[in-house]
Parts: structure tokens; C-alpha cells; sequence
């Protein structure tokens, strides 16, 4: 009985975290990527250069139930967190209850704690305030590891068909999504758990499942000079052997702050003691982290890896993380809470006056609203504001008074399908951080404005230069490279 109004317990504070997340979403303004891809969601796309087009599928409908605000953008982001918390600690359950002898309580408990540790990490607190890919990825991961215990524990097949619709929409949310499921493949060929599968007909129907979610997005980028996949494929481009060591600081440390401290340990832990498991659920899980661990570390001997590319982990992570019978999961949790809770009164509040360098919520997020209403007050009624930045762009067409046009210039936009930009003058907002001159081969510069700077209480996240120029025209009659951002409703 105790355990049970533990459970409701539980899910309440479940439901009351979801409904705060909400709040929060809709209080911090949008940083320069969450605007950029809303704009996605606004140009429907079964690709887009940067990333697949999950996220965009996210926000529009949040933006259907939320409306056009920041809340309705990330409106899916603490919903998603919810769902995929509830899949993973039931995979906790089903895979140390039915594999691993435990009691049905005991079982209960580490679901619980996979549950409260997942809720600890910086990235999911983050993730759930922020729309990002990750944001869907985290949840497909977690519905791919679900599912996967299910099949392990269970025996029946057709879990397999769950799992390719899994590894299919988490790619279509974030590539990385490959590398869990590689390391999948690895143990359906090296094990002999996963070689009595190969069998059977259901893996390969699983397969072809998950090929049907990817198509659309590998035929996008067949039609579109497979441009999503050069991009991101071309980060191995830049190979510094000699800053081995400082990749490889960076990547530790930013695990440590996503993870949060105290759950990072947890996760160091479970994976020691998931080393020594031998059921078919564990070997899977243990394959499923290695893997991309081991192309991470690779890519830090000559590259950076972004401190949020290893989230993808996290969901496999978590329920390795209740292995350990640590006192302290609790306090490891609510750390990492504290940290994202003092993140959004930085972002809302700025109690602490810091430079943009040492600020992120400031550099990202600070001042959005104002310095839009400031550069539209600044330049001339009905000019066009224009940008060669993606992120003012979409930020400048989102927080810019109502129909107030907005212009932006550079090759990405081609990609979409929003219309033209006409030739004619009108004032370019650019960051003062790029010191070279706009672009003659897209504008002709007509006179200069005094700076403006984008603030939050008097601290200065960034200046801009404002430009009075001349779009250069096609021979088309059309501005090059430019089109015509949709304006709030």
C-alpha cells in the first residue's frame, strides 16, 4: 500500500513538474534557434539543411494548441519529458523484474529512480524549456529502449516492429539517432540472443518499418543535393589532433554539467555494474551505450563533440543508473533541478550581472522582445528590416511588431519555400561580433545608423550595426538568396 501512494505520490510531482515546465517555457524568450525553427515549422518539409524535421512536426503542433508564442513552440517539449520518463521506468520494471530476479516492489522502486534521475539531468531540464531536436530524440530513444525491454522480456517479435518505428522517428529527429541503433545491430550479430532473432522474420520487418519513417527525409535529400547530409557529414571536416586534450576535457566536463553531477555518477555506476550483467536486456544496453561512446571518444582526438550530441545516451543511460543501491539518488536528482531552476531565474531575472561570455540564458535569450520594438522605432515606417543572419532573422520575424516585413539574405533560405524577397532598400541589422562590411554581392550600403544594442537590465548581450542598403537584384528582378519571413498572426 505504501509503495502504491508512493506510485500516485510520484506521478503527481510527475504532473506538477510538467505543468511548471510549461510555465517556464512561456516566460524565457526564444533563443535564435528555437525562432529559426519555428520558422521550419511554418514551411513544412520532410527536410531542412541543418537537422530532419522532427522538431518542426513538434512545434506545429504546438503552435496549433498553443498558439504563436513562445509557450506554443515549446509547448511539446515538457509533455514529450513526461511520456518518455513513464516509458523508461517501466522498461526499469519489466527488465530487473523479469531478467533480473527482482521483487515486484524492488522492481517498482528502480523505476522510480530511473524516473526521478532522468528528471535530474540538465539536458532533459533544459530540453523541456528549449525546443530543440534533441527534444523529440530524447523521446524515441526512450520509446526505443521501451520497446526493446518489452521484447527481451516478453519474447514476442512483433515488439519489433515498435522498435523500427522507434529507430525510424528518432532519426527523423536527429541523426545521431544511428548510433544507438548501430550499436543494436552489434548485439543482434554478436550475441547469441540477438543471432536467434536474425532467424525469425521480425527484426527484418522491423527494419523495413523504420526504412519507411527515413525515406522521406533520405529522399529530401536526394532532391536537394543531399544538402542535410553534407552538412552534418562535413563536421568531420576539421580534424586538430594536437587539441586532443582539451576535446576530450570538454567533453568530460560537459557531461558532468548536462547530466548534473550528482546523476552523472549515477550513470558512471550503473554502466560499471551493467558491465557485469550477462541477460539479453543488459548486453543490449551495454552495446547501445558503448557504441556511440566509442565514436565520441574517437571524434575528440582531433574534433569537438558538442555537449549535447551524447544525449542521445541518456535514455539508456537512466536505466542503467537505477542499478546502483546508492543512497543519495534523490539528492543527485533534485541538484540537477536546482541547476535548471537557477538557469530560468537567470534567463527571467538576472539576478547576476554577468558578461555575455560567461552568460549564456543572456547571450541567447536576453532582450529579444525589446530590441525588436527598438530597431523597428529606429528605422523608417514600412522599410524592410533585413538580416544575413538565420538566427536574427527568424528572431526579428518573430518578436517584431505585427506585419512589420522581414528580409532574409543567405544561401540556406533557398531551401524553403517562403516567398521571394523584392528588390528595394532597407536598413540590415548585423551583429557588431562580424567585424567584415555586408556582403557586396548582396547589398550596395547607403548610409549607416548608430548602433543598438540588445539588453536585459542593463547588461548588454550583444550590438548590432544598422545598415541603410540597396538589395542587389537578379536578373529576375529578384533579390539573391533572399526571402520574405511570415509575419505573426
Amino acid at each position: 500500500m505504501r509503495l502504491k501512494q508512493s506510485y500516485y505520490g510520484w506521478g503527481l510531482a510527475l504532473l506538477a513538474l510538467t505543468a511548471a515546465r510549461v510555465l517556464m517555457g512561456a516566460l524565457v524568450p526564444l533563443t535564435p534557434d528555437e525562432a529559426y525553427y519555428r520558422l521550419w515549422a511554418l514551411a513544412p518539409a520532410a527536410g531542412y539543411l541543418d537537422h530532419p524535421p522532427m522538431v518542426a512536426v513538434f512545434i506545429r503542433l504546438g503552435l496549433l494548441l498553443g498558439g504563436d508564442t513562445a509557450c506554443g513552440v515549446r509547448l511539446m517539449g515538457p509533455f514529450s519529458a513526461a511520456v518518455g520518463t513513464v516509458l523508461l521506468a517501466m522498461a526499469t520494471r519489466d527488465w530487473l523484474q523479469v531478467l533480473r530476479g527482482y521483487a515486484p516492489d524492488e522492481a517498482k522502486r528502480a523505476g522510480l529512480r530511473t524516473a526521478v534521475l532522468l528528471n535530474g539531468t540538465v539536458a532533459l531540464g533544459v530540453g523541456t524549456l528549449l525546443m530543440t531536436p534533441d527534444t523529440p530524440l530524447l523521446l524515441f530513444m526512450a520509446l526505443m529502449v521501451w520497446s526493446l525491454s518489452r521484447l527481451c522480456t516478453t519474447g514476442k517479435g512483433a515488439w519489433w516492429l515498435v522498435v523500427g518505428a522507434a529507430v525510424g522517428l528518432g532519426f527523423d529527429s536527429k541523426y545521431t539517432a544511428v548510433l544507438p541503433s548501430a550499436g543494436m545491430g552489434i548485439w543482434l550479430l554478436l550475441t547469441s540472443s540477438g543471432r536467434q532473432w536474425l532467424k525469425t522474420c521480425w527484426p527484418w520487418l522491423g527494419g523495413l518499418v523504420a526504412a519507411v519513417f527515413v525515406s522521406p527525409v533520405v529522399y529530401w535529400n536526394a532532391t536537394h543535393h543531399w544538402a542535410s547530409f553534407m552538412k552534418q557529414g562535413g563536421r568531420t571536416g576539421d580534424w586538430h589532433p594536437a587539441k586532443m586534450l582539451t576535446y576530450f576535457s570538454e567533453l568530460l566536463g560537459g557531461q558532468i554539467g548536462l547530466a548534473s553531477p550528482g546523476v552523472f555518477l549515477f550513470f558512471v555506476g550503473g554502466c560499471v555494474l551493467l558491465w557485469k550483467c550477462r541477460d539479453s536486456f543488459s548486453r543490449l544496453l551495454l552495446c547501445m551505450i558503448l557504441l556511440p561512446l566509442a565514436v565520441f571518444l574517437q571524434h575528440a582526438v582531433g574534433a569537438r563533440v558538442q555537449a549535447n550530441w551524447p544525449v542521445v545516451l541518456y535514455p539508456a543511460l537512466t536505466v542503467a543508473a537505477a542499478l546502483p543501491h546508492w543512497r543519495g539518488w534523490k539528492a543527485a536528482s533534485g541538484l540537477g533541478v536546482t541547476l535548471v531552476l537557477l538557469i530560468v531565474i537567470q534567463a527571467v531575472a538576472s539576478p547576476l550581472k554577468l558578461s555575455p561570455h560567461f552568460d549564456m540564458t543572456l547571450r541567447q535569450m536576453g532582450g529579444w522582445p525589446t530590441f525588436s520594438r527598438e530597431v523597428v522605432a529606429r528605422v523608417p515606417a514600412n522599410s524592410l528590416l533585413i538580416a544575413d543572419e538565420y538566427g536574427l532573422a527568424a528572431e526579428l520575424a518573430f518578436y517584431a511588431p505585427l506585419g512589420r516585413p522581414v528580409v532574409a539574405v543567405e544561401p540556406r533560405w533557398d531551401l524553403f519555400t517562403f516567398p521571394a524577397a523584392p528588390c528595394g532598400e532597407g536598413y540590415l541589422i548585423r551583429s557588431r561580433r562580424r567585424h567584415d562590411l555586408p556582403d557586396g554581392a548582396f547589398f550596395k550600403v547607403l548610409g549607416q545608423e548608430p548602433d543598438i544594442a540588445r539588453a536585459r537590465d542593463g547588461a548588454v548581450g550583444e550590438t548590432y550595426a544598422i545598415y541603410h542598403v540597396q538589395m542587389q537584384c537578379t536578373a529576375a528582378g529578384q533579390s539573391r538568396n533572399a526571402v520574405l519571413l511570415p509575419t505573426r498572426n
